[in-house]
């Protein structure tokens, strides 16, 4: 989808509308709102829009509803935000495709329409903010060849990767995969498709170090899952510290609250954060770009926040690091 072009045409309607670098009401429609992580986000957003709104000379309200995971309450929802006349709509999709309803809408009343996260998978929105899931994995991948050359480590390693059905897990496979190509500190043995199911990161795990005992080292897709991977490891009295002569190296994807303490504790070498800070710096910079009627100079897969690479060494001093404060 090509997000440029229609966040001109939305930036050309609100600034039809007089809404320009005054008062803005953002209607952010939550699919649910049960974990930290969205916690985090709305904390972040509100923050992030009393900042940089304040810079921009822009005041941002907030008008917020949930939809307890009903896609078709999601629906009604962000009617009552068009009705109620907001300026921007924000959307996590419980239903990427049902989302494209209440994007066509938002067109037809002349209110741009952003997707957080979710993107849509029918109508175009004005914008997309999301997290760049493919330099997530570039940015471990290298950091953690790096971190094998410095320990003088040839790295055989497992690839647990996710659902090859979900773009983000397609995406952090191909990053992965062009860095072990570049770099020689790091190759991979073997591939394991998880689908996303714990029981398949630990058995997958499990199989993979059977047939290559040889192996010191994985790239795991996501850490939502490291329990798995523990129990795995632990089988083979493979789960120790970095220091211990039994340490297996590992780098993770997202360092979510679970992942925290065991980097802190030197079990995680390398991760790169799925950043909730970030995806909300990027929303309200797109927010008041649309509010000034600019594009925001969205990508074509939108404006993707990068996240930041954490290592044992580091953890204690990134600040906003949601995965430590929102348990």
């Amino acid at each position: 989808m090509n997000y440029s072009i229609t966040a001109l045409a939305a930036a050309a309607v609100l600034a039809a509308q007089g809404a320009l670098a005054n008062d803005i009401t953002v209607g952010l429609s939550w699919n649910s709102k049960t974990q930290p992580l969205e916690a985090a986000w709305e904390d972040y957003m509100k923050a992030e829009a009393e900042r940089q709104g304040a810079a921009a000379g822009v005041t941002i309200t907030w008008v917020i509803n949930v939809a307890d995971a009903d896609p078709s309450r999601q629906a009604s929802n962000i009617e009552d935000l068009i009705t109620q006349g907001v300026n921007v709509i924000v959307a996590r999709a419980e239903d990427a495709g049902a989302i494209g309803a209440s994007i066509r809408a938002a067109n037809a009343a002349g209110i741009p329409f952003v997707t957080f996260d979710r993107a849509s998978g029918t109508v175009a929105p004005t914008a997309h903010v999301g997290g760049d899931s493919y330099d997530q994995a570039l940015t471990t991948a290298t950091a953690f060849a790096d971190l094998m050359k410095e320990q003088g480590i040839e790295g055989k390693c497992i690839e647990l990767q996710g659902a090859l059905t979900d773009v983000n897990a397609i995406n952090r496979s191909k990053g992965w995969t062009e860095v072990d190509a570049a770099r020689p500190e790091i190759s991979t043995l073997v591939q394991v498709p998880t689908e996303w199911n714990p029981e398949l990161f630990r058995s997958g795990m499990a199989n993979a170090l059977r047939a290559h005992p040889e192996a010191n080292c994985a790239f795991i897709a996501s850490d939502f899952a490291i329990t798995a991977v523990q129990s795995a490891l632990e089988e083979v009295d493979r789960w120790a510290p970095a220091g211990d002569a039994r340490h297996f190296w590992l780098a993770t994807q997202d360092l979510l609250p679970g992942a925290v303490p065991l980097m802190e504790g030197g079990y995680i070498d390398v991760s790169t954060t799925y950043d909730a800070f970030k995806h909300s710096e990027e929303l309200v910079r797109v927010v008041i770009a649309l509010s000034k009627g600019e594009d925001p100079m969205c990508g074509p897969d939108g404006c993707l926040a990068k996240g930041r690479v954490v290592t044992p060494a580091t953890i204690a001093t990134i600040e906003n690091l949601w995965s430590k404060t929102y348990k």
